[in-house]
């Protein structure tokens, strides 16, 4: 074949160009099978983002990364982010601001690591040890919650930190670890798990995200110590979750397992059916032992929790009128709530809406919303199980902040079950989401 303008032949691909080498695996599990360690040191949060910028640097020296779906939607609410930066009020402002953006560039990072990973692995339930790890993590400190509610530890990093920088009550929050979160003046205080998190919120929001990556585990993963450890682990793990009183955990999980069971139910697929009627059932042996909707009601009693929540909305609802393109950088205190939070807080989509604007709200449910439906093609047992990931978060999304490692949780979910969800289509011979429509080759 000739070049049509100039007679020469035309460049083609070169016979001898080498593949991309493989990405190892070990980063992720250092990332997140480790996070007791990071805990401890008081690095989980502020490291997060150097773990990610290892990630980031093993893709760039790899090449040739491919791109999951849905990716130039949330490059262009990084974008926005970035410009909402012109809108900070104060100098001080520009640290907590730099580490929520870390978490929203490292949780993309993640998503393009595992992507690419889970195309390049023939054994997918290996890509998913890392988050296994991380599980066990999970439970482990939960329960270090329930036995130790009082357990706290000046870290390395809170001694190592500016006496400015680990002054700041968010930052001291972050470095100062905790195994639950309550309130140190009440009489009779309620001791909810929340280690490795700051918060019990994000102790529920990441139990909520996992439990449906460690049943997709063992979906794929059919022998082995792994399998049989984790599916110990998951009776185990109920009472340090029942114990965090997380309404949106709840409520999350419930929708997540309802869309699951209509989605099994659509397919046919009894395996799917079976293993959501283990978990719920699982689930309704340990509410017999721990009066869960009970010490809900007592604590909302007890609290103006609901009560702050709301005032802070309507304040978020109020004071975006006067900058609805780029928002104000970030939270911000207020004499105008009584609640002790800062407006723009108690939920992802009030801290997008105030911090960043309307459009980097619109682009961060987009980004969920087409996912959501991408995941949900999945067939197999696993990818219907990771395909809730998404819907549990866009559930959680109004009441709980993922500006956090959760998000790299879910990103990590959502790329494993997008890269399930090509393979199938391949076998099938089908297009794989997000490729243009064309001419479609049927086998003979």
């Amino acid at each position: 074949m000739t070049d049509p303008i100039g007679g020469r032949p035309a460049p083609g691909p070169a016979p001898w160009a080498a593949a991309p080498p493989r990405l190892p695996s070990w980063p992720l599990m250092v990332m997140f099978g480790l996070v007791p360690i990071w805990w401890l040191a008081g690095a989980f949060y502020l490291g997060w983002a150097l773990l990610g910028a290892v990630l980031f640097a093993l893709l760039v020296v790899r090449g040739r990364v491919p791109l999951p779906p849905a990716t130039g939607i949330w490059l262009i609410f990084l974008a926005l982010v970035v410009i909402s930066a012109t809108r900070l009020s104060s100098p001080g402002s520009v640290a907590a601001f730099g580490l929520r953006l870390g978490f929203y560039a490292t949780a993309l990072v993640v998503g393009g690591y595992v992507y690419t990973l889970a195309r390049e692995r023939a054994d997918q339930a290996t890509v998913l040890v890392p988050l296994c790890a991380f599980w066990f993590g999970l439970v482990a400190l939960g329960w270090l919650g329930v036995l130790a509610p009082r357990f706290a530890l000046t870290t390395p990093v809170e001694v190592l930190l500016p006496g400015g920088i680990a002054g700041n009550p968010y930052i001291q929050d972050l470095v100062h670890i905790t195994a639950t979160e309550y309130s140190a003046r009440s009489l009779d205080p309620v001791y909810r798990p929340a280690a490795p998190f700051p918060y019990t919120n994000n102790y529920g929001g990441a139990y909520a995200m996992t439990l449906p990556c460690v049943v997709a585990f063992t979906m794929l993963r059919r022998r082995g110590v792994l399998r049989w450890a984790l599916l110990a682990s998951l009776p185990l793990s109920l009472a340090p979750a029942f114990l965090t009183l997380n309404r949106v955990m709840f409520a999350s999980l419930g929708v997540g397992l309802a869309v699951l069971g209509v989605r099994a139910a659509l397919r046919g697929n009894v395996q799917v059916g079976l293993s959501v009627a283990g978990v719920l059932l699982a689930g309704l042996l340990t509410a017999l032992f721990i009066p869960v909707a009970t010490l809900i009601g007592d604590r909302v009693e007890s609290s103006d929790t609901n009560t702050d929540r709301f005032s802070l909305y309507a304040e978020v609802l109020r004071r975006i009128g006067d900058s609805p393109w780029l928002g104000y950088g970030g939270p911000v205190t207020s004499d105008t709530v009584s609640a002790e939070a800062p407006v723009g807080t108690q939920g992802q989509l009030w801290m997008v809406l105030f911090g960043h604007g309307i459009p980097a709200l619109v682009c961060f449910l987009a980004w969920f919303l087409v996912v959501t439906v991408i995941c949900a093609r999945a067939a197999g047992a696993a990818g219907q199980w990771l395909a809730v990931v998404p819907v549990i978060c866009l559930v959680q999304i109004p009441f709980y902040g993922m500006a956090s490692p959760n998000l790299s949780i879910a990103f990590f979910a959502v790329a494993l079950s997008m890269a399930l969800v090509e393979r199938e289509a391949a076998a099938r011979g089908a297009p794989p989401p997000g490729a243009p429509p064309g001419p479609q080759v049927v086998p003979a």
